[in-house]
């Protein structure tokens, strides 16, 4: 089963006063596992960005202003999620604002029916509780040291963590790394997974063989 896990960083708080996307980041899981396919991009909102977003993610009016349009990227956005559902925190808020590009482009918008709402799920796993992907990440303690500031592909890697852990699956063991392109996009990349299957080579096969007749001789004959 593959998903794919989603956030985005805007302007400001609300698409009726006219904010926009300045970034999307998503990761694709497949059975809970993050695969290497990745979709980033950070987008040119066309108007300036709030103090308030500012100092929640840094992104300034000059490095955006070169930065592609969502419509540029909108067709190979909707084909990277195509089919699978979407893993959100707070998916009101990035429904939301996607749904409005969506529908500036007149592109079909996303239905809630394929999004899971993880902010829903710990509300309800606990309730009167923080539920904010800082307070879940402290509560599975999640190491959230790089989130210095709120990028999408840095919380799209943390939920992702948050999510198998509110399913109360075990969480894999794996390494993130970021590579900066030159097109100012993101390529992440997951290593080392910790469920490598390491073969027996031919020579270790044999030797293993002639141990097992070796034994099978001393205890039976």
């Amino acid at each position: 089963m593959k998903e794919i896990v989603l956030d985005t960083e805007t302007t400001g708080l609300s698409v009726q006063e006219g904010h926009r996307i300045v970034e999307i980041g998503c990761i694709e899981l497949e059975n809970l596992i993050p695969t290497k396919n990745v979709f980033h991009s950070y987008l040119n909102p066309q108007r300036k960005v709030s103090e308030s977003a500012l100092k929640v993610h840094g992104y300034t009016d000059k490095f955006l202003s070169d930065k592609k349009k969502f419509a540029d990227i909108a067709d190979d956005f909707l084909k990277f999620i195509d089919g699978k559902k979407i893993i959100i925190h707070n998916a009101e808020f990035d429904i939301g604002h996607l749904n409005n590009e969506l529908s500036q482009i007149n592109k079909e918008k996303i239905s809630r029916e394929n999004v899971i709402d993880t902010l829903e799920i710990a509300r309800n796993k606990f309730p009167g509780s923080g539920i904010s992907l800082d307070a879940l990440c402290k509560r599975f303690r999640i190491d959230r040291s790089r989130r210095e500031k709120h990028t999408a592909l840095i919380d799209c890697e943390l939920l992702s963590k948050v999510y198998i852990n509110l399913l109360d699956q075990k969480e894999p063991a794996f390494q993130f790394e970021i590579k900066k392109k030159n097109n100012n996009t993101s390529e992440s990349i997951y290593k080392n997974y910790s469920k490598i299957v390491i073969k027996a080579s031919d020579k270790e096969l044999a030797e293993h063989k002639n141990f097992i007749s070796k034994d099978l001789k001393k205890n039976f004959y």
